[in-house]
């Protein structure tokens, strides 16, 4: 560069010497344009790839503790019908019976069973949903009858049919009831 004269500088470099500022080239900033309108886009789609992992790791955890506090909904299920036949058992013995002693020992067998079974599910979140002297709520009861009644407020239960039961928050199986309707006067 020694050998060019002020006569061979290019008027850019005369710019710079000034202290002026380079004459902008249109197609860098074309260029730079793109590029930070793809830097942009980079930056959005990764956020958007973040709150998107971020749900789906929600999402799965969620899943997994439903899977851990309802994942024997079916087992339960089946063991109220155990429950059922149980308790139909029990109520069918007779007082005079109750009180043989040859028989005693089987019928306190069978109520021990009876508590323990009730142990079990008290353990795993079962519990019976409460039937006779409640307002029917059909989230939890199912009518199967109307009975007349003086004494009941209508839409009370008054007959319980068969046990209803929620496994924590979650109705396993509603109870099936009779319901008071309004007396018939004469």
């Amino acid at each position: 560069m020694d050998d060019m004269n002020d006569d061979e500088l290019t008027a850019e470099d005369a710019m710079i010497a000034e202290g002026a500022p380079p004459e902008p080239n249109p197609e860098e900033e074309d260029r730079t344009a793109a590029l930070e309108a793809e830097l942009a886009d980079a930056k959005q789609a990764a956020l958007y790839a973040q709150a998107e992992m971020q749900n789906v790791r929600r999402r799965l955890e969620k899943d997994a503790a439903d899977a851990r506090a309802y994942g024997a909904t079916n087992f339960a299920r089946d063991v109220l019908s155990v429950a059922d036949n149980l308790s139909r058992a029990l109520d069918a013995i007779p007082p005079a019976l109750r009180e043989d002693e040859k028989l005693k020992g089987l019928v306190t067998g069978l109520e021990a069973t009876g508590r323990e079974l009730d142990a079990v599910f008290q353990r795993n979140g079962i519990t019976r949903i409460p039937a006779v002297g409640e307002k029917l709520d059909p989230n939890r009861h199912q009518a199967m009858l109307e009975v007349p009644s003086d004494d009941a407020e209508p839409g009370t239960i008054v007959q319980e049919m068969q046990a209803g039961y929620m496994l924590r928050d979650r109705l396993l199986r509603p109870a099936m009831v009779g319901v008071a309707k309004a007396g018939m006067t004469a």
